[in-house]
């Protein structure tokens, strides 16, 4: 349910005038996709409320908090402040494609270390920690801090996702497997 807010924001996104609207094709989650708005429209809207991919939340419109993360050829991006034309012919991932072997060990490991609370913000957690955990599969803790700046958790979970970071990395290169609760 969008709050006010939210509700607010997506209308205006949603009711440019008909003369706005393009045929955008892009990739979304291996694939292929043709919508039908305006250029302008954030990605974050066309998946959730064209494409009905709800995984990837609305936080706070300014991409400030990292709840709308998704992988734009394998980038990460705030997908509440990108628009959609700059996905154009490109690949999305939301957290519902994130299937490879680093999103599978993302997801044993969050399970292992019981990291959610209210689980509003783990979406774009998990889709950060995938770019993180490609791009340097033995990060340290420096690392992972650095690389998880922007993505707020309102529980405060933050040493329990640094755990499973971690935990992922080892399941990634056959360290360890995850055992279940936290370690």
């Amino acid at each position: 349910m969008l709050d006010e807010t939210e509700r607010s924001i997506l209308l205006q996104s949603l009711h440019k005038k008909a003369s706005d609207a393009a045929a955008i094709k892009l990739k979304v989650n291996g694939k292929p996709q043709t919508v039908e708005v305006s250029p302008d429209t954030p990605l974050l809207w066309v998946l959730r409320e064209t494409l009905g991919l709800t995984g990837t939340k609305f936080g706070c419109g300014m991409a400030l908090c990292g709840a709308c993360t998704v992988h734009l050829n394998g980038e990460a991006v705030r997908s509440c402040v990108t628009p959609i034309s700059r996905a154009a012919g490109k690949e999305v991932t939301t957290i519902e494609g994130l299937k490879d072997e680093v999103g599978h060990a993302l997801q044993a490991a969050w399970i292992a270390e019981d990291v959610p609370q209210c689980g509003y913000c783990q979406s774009g957690q998990i889709m950060s920690a995938a770019v993180l955990l490609r791009e340097n599969p033995r990060p340290t803790d420096d690392d992972i801090d650095d690389s998880m700046t922007g993505n707020i958790c309102r529980c405060g979970t933050y040493q329990r996702i640094r755990r499973a970071i971690h935990l992922a990395a080892e399941i990634k290169t056959g360290g360890t497997k995850p055992a279940g609760g936290q370690r």
